[in-house]
């Protein structure tokens, strides 16, 4: 691969504007368009801040007034909006939101990188990277790594030996990929993450009081679709594997311990830590701030609310079911107990 040149014309503004018509867009977002097809949008916008050329979305009926009195030029909203009085171009959708987030991969298209190797990078010669990567200013691969096509390596970071990164896959500055890791396709890894580094493994000698650390020689696997917060920190498995599921997203700050297995399409907010040999179900939600003890098990479809706590080797069952305080219950059990608790209070102080 050869060293590129940094030129203006190879980089794309990470909010470069792509204009589509009204039409492109709902055929994109699979909406059902009411209005004239061919008015230009050119940004997304919330309506409080819109001006002409923007697009809006609305999620209840109760806020649609003010998206139709905004200055935008059209609104994506849900079925409610059909029969609205006040005529804007409308795009209605099933899941609104989920029809803003689409339109956002025309409208705003992330950056995009010419190939190509920056000369003050250090590239191991064992290690294949393919003709599409683009690997950025001091960044290093190791010996014996494999990077898949249109994969981005940005500056400073470091891939560790036999570091396997699939296709399609951005690797922010200063991420640190220890060796034993394999990254699925289009896994994007925020900025200062560390990945694969030792599970936090200790053996006390009773004899000495001293601790003497486990094997942390186990390996990380992230799947497809998988996106790494900045400043997230993920353990390889102390002999086995660590495990993140594909489609899963991990919000800034989260800890990830030796062993655990997180399923697929979670949400896990920041400052989460999840303790050593974890199991987490597919399609969990765990809000900012939570803690999980070791050992504990939170079934699919879970949702575990914001400074919950789980304690070790506990399990958590109920798809669908809000947990809340520490530790974590049903929600009503824990709003029943809060009730109880400021009834008490009153009393006490009479």
């Amino acid at each position: 691969m050869n060293h590129y040149r940094l030129s203006t014309n190879s980089i794309h503004c990470y909010n470069k504007l792509m204009p589509h018509s009204l039409q492109t867009i709902a055929e994109f977002t699979a909406s059902r368009l009411i209005g004239d097809p061919g008015i230009e949008i050119a940004r997304l916008a919330s309506f409080a801040h819109a001006q002409a050329g923007d697009l809006v979305f609305v999620e209840s009926e109760a806020h649609l007034s003010a998206a139709l009195a905004s200055q935008a030029s059209a609104v994506i909203a849900g079925e409610f909006a059909a029969s609205a009085a006040e005529r804007k171009p409308l795009l209605i959708a099933r899941q609104p939101r989920l029809a803003f987030a689409s339109a956002a991969a025309l409208l705003h298209p992330p950056q995009s990188y010419a190939p190509g190797i920056h000369p003050t990078a250090v590239v191991d010669p064992s290690a294949k990277l393919a003709g599409s990567v683009r690997v950025d200013a001091y960044a290093v691969i190791a010996a014996n790594a494999v990077v898949g096509e249109r994969s981005h390596i940005a500056a400073g970071s470091y891939i560790g030996e036999a570091v396997v990164i699939g296709g399609d896959c951005h690797i922010y500055p200063r991420v640190v990929i220890y060796a034993g890791t394999t990254l699925g396709r289009q896994v994007t890894v925020h900025a200062g993450a560390i990945l694969g580094s030792d599970g936090f493994g200790f053996v006390r000698d009773e004899t000495y009081g001293r601790y003497v650390k486990f094997p942390q020689i186990g390996e990380l696997v992230i799947g497809d679709c998988v996106e790494i917060g900045a400043n997230c920190t993920i353990d390889r498995g102390a002999l086995d594997k660590t495990v993140i599921g594909p489609g899963t997203k991990l919000d800034n700050l989260v800890h990830v311990g030796h062993n655990v297995v997180v399923g697929s399409n979670i949400v896990i907010a920041a400052q989460t830590g999840i303790s050593g040999s974890v199991e987490i179900g597919d399609g969990a939600v765990v809000g900012g701030q939570v803690g999980i003890g070791d050992h504990a098990i939170v079934d699919p479809g879970v949702i575990l609310g914001s400074g919950s706590g789980v304690l070790s080797h506990k399990k958590v069952h109920g798809k669908g079911i809000v947990f809340w305080g520490r530790p974590a219950r049903p929600l009503r059990e824990y709003l029943r107990e809060l009730a109880v608790l400021a009834r008490l209070a009153k009393r006490g102080e009479a």
